[in-house]
């Protein structure tokens, strides 16, 4: 793993137009999974995590990313050609769209842009019951809401118990616990599912 100077100085390399930057997947995993993981930082307690933005699209410009942070923040992201990108799998800068939301972390420049190593647009990570099963469609209910979940032959998984994912989801089971990573659909209710974890 890279230290968090190999970081700085390769990203800063590749903001500066450098060429044959190692791709960020080299640095970290781009699994939808380690968005959610916490990278040890050293920060103080209750302060944000210099090393991590997360909002919505507002504009693109150029490899420049602007995102309206939930809590009011706009955050500049500055994409490069060592930046892995995760839209419900493995895509490139080109797939990004305005409304997007995304989750980033990267280095902290000296002008405040975040330099982007892994980039995950419209992840999600909940909790739901599944209300009913259709073929390839999960019914969920996350805290009240009824949320519809595409399963994706031949990319979402299962995990049944913590055992190996698999791509039969036929063992899930209305009214079981799970939780969902997944790719949201902007301004639906809806979502494809990347991982469904569920205990059997």
């Amino acid at each position: 793993m890279a230290t968090t100077m190999d970081r700085r100085r390769l990203l800063s390399t590749a903001v500066l137009g450098g060429a044959g930057i190692a791709g960020a997947t080299a640095l970290g995993s781009l699994a939808p999974e380690a968005a959610f993981a916490a990278e040890p930082v050293k920060i103080e307690p209750g302060a944000p995590d210099p090393n991590f933005a997360e909002g919505r699209v507002t504009s693109i410009t150029g490899s420049v990313v602007l995102l309206a942070g939930s809590d009011g923040a706009l955050h500049r992201i500055q994409v490069t050609n060592g930046t892995s990108i995760w839209k419900f799998q493995p895509t490139t800068f080109d797939r990004l769209e305005k409304g997007d939301g995304m989750y980033v972390r990267g280095v902290r420049l000296p002008d405040g842009t975040l330099a982007a190593d892994s980039l995950w647009a419209n992840i999600v990570n909940l909790t739901a019951h599944i209300a009913s099963v259709g073929r390839n469609v999960l019914h969920l209910d996350h805290h009240g809401k009824r949320l519809i979940g595409h399963v994706v032959p031949g990319t979402t998984a299962a995990v049944y118990n913590g055992t190996p994912a698999i791509s039969d989801v036929s063992l899930l089971k209305v009214g079981g616990h799970v939780q969902v990573i997944g790719a949201w659909h902007p301004d639906t209710n809806e979502i494809s599912i990347a991982t469904v974890y569920a205990a059997n």
